[in-house]
């Protein structure tokens, strides 16, 4: 037997409940990870609230975590029992002590990089590599807008623009957020509870506006990243902190400048062996090198049985950066 976090129906935090359950053998291509940090990521709420719902009941929650293999299914060819590892992208059910996840969703974890560094960061940092990297090429010199900047991925973003030689303008909440953006790499912050954000989007760039805005938080901030883009310029709606973006007339698109809009998510760009692999040597190499610093508050720490009370922190809005459950 073996203690995780589950949920009957879909709801608040109130839902989670921590549990007994019975572990496994993994299956042939499966290995058996005993998690050490496991990430928590706003993704989690969408599941557990219902907004991307599960197909049964009882669920596990949570897909990424970083530990030491236990064991291997009989097919299993590319880890051995003690290797460190790190995975995400797996079967909801991280939210565990231990966890039987497909051999094809893990990688070895280079030894400079720590488990709660790997947790707080393979997700968030994955996500960063392809906003930045693939949906858009975000070239040195560019000034680009990325909303709720102090966040988990905002944090990642603000690093990474900065080791690519990047302007990154960052939305935030407060004036502390606004220092750890700017500590971060933050080119520029915006006070958006303060300020207009799309009108100092103008201010900084000399009235050009930007060429690509980076927006999870949806449905609040849609008109505001609309109006920070230049003619012909590319929103990336990629989360939905506030409510899912619905209800869109295409013809606000034409008005506003023949813009682009897309809803990527890490599915559309890990898609296969490869791709995994190549994002996350790219990530692995820039936390190894220290461009990008994972540091997670230890008040932003959970014990696995307090996953009720770290939801409720996350989405009150008032974390930043990463946040971990630890077994």
């Amino acid at each position: 037997m073996a203690k995780r976090i589950q949920f009957n129906a879909h709801g608040g935090p109130e839902v989670l409940q921590w549990v007994d359950f019975e572990l496994t053998d993994p299956a042939e291509l499966e290995v058996q990870i005993e998690n050490k940090a496991i990430g928590i990521n706003y993704i989690d709420t969408y599941v557990r609230s219902g907004l991307y719902p599960v197909s049964d009941f009882p669920s596990g929650l949570g897909t990424e975590a970083a530990g030491v293999v236990k064991s291997v299914g009989s097919r299993v060819t590319r880890f051995k029992p003690g290797d460190r590892v790190v995975y995400c992208m797996a079967t909801q059910g991280a939210y565990s002590e231990f966890h039987n996840v497909a051999e094809d969703r893990l990688m070895l974890l280079p030894n400079q990089i720590s488990f709660e560094q790997a947790a707080a960061s393979f997700l968030k940092g994955l996500t960063v590599q392809y906003l930045l990297r693939q949906t858009y090429q975000v070239k040195p010199d560019e000034i680009f807008l990325f909303h709720a900047a102090a966040g988990g991925v905002g944090l990642i973003a603000c690093q990474w623009a900065k080791a690519l030689g990047a302007h990154l303008i960052g939305t935030v909440g407060s004036a502390e957020k606004a220092q750890l953006a700017k500590k971060a790499g933050a080119w520029a912050t915006i006070n958006y509870r303060e300020e207009n954000t799309a009108q100092r989007v103008g201010d900084l760039t000399n009235g050009k506006k930007v060429a690509v805005v980076y927006d999870s938080v949806g449905k609040d901030t849609w008109d505001v990243s609309l109006d920070s883009l230049r003619r012909h310029g590319l929103l990336v709606s990629f989360g939905n902190a506030s409510g899912p973006v619905t209800g869109i007339d295409l013809g606000i698109l034409n008005k506003k400048g023949s813009l682009f809009v897309t809803r990527p998510s890490l599915f559309g760009y890990i898609t296969n062996r490869e791709e995994l692999e190549t994002a996350s040597a790219e990530l692995f190499s820039l936390i190894a090198s220290g461009a990008i610093k994972i540091n997670v508050p230890d008040q932003q720490k959970f014990a696995l049985n307090e996953a009720s009370k770290a939801h409720q922190t996350l989405e009150s809005r008032v974390t930043q950066g990463s946040s971990l459950l630890i077994p």
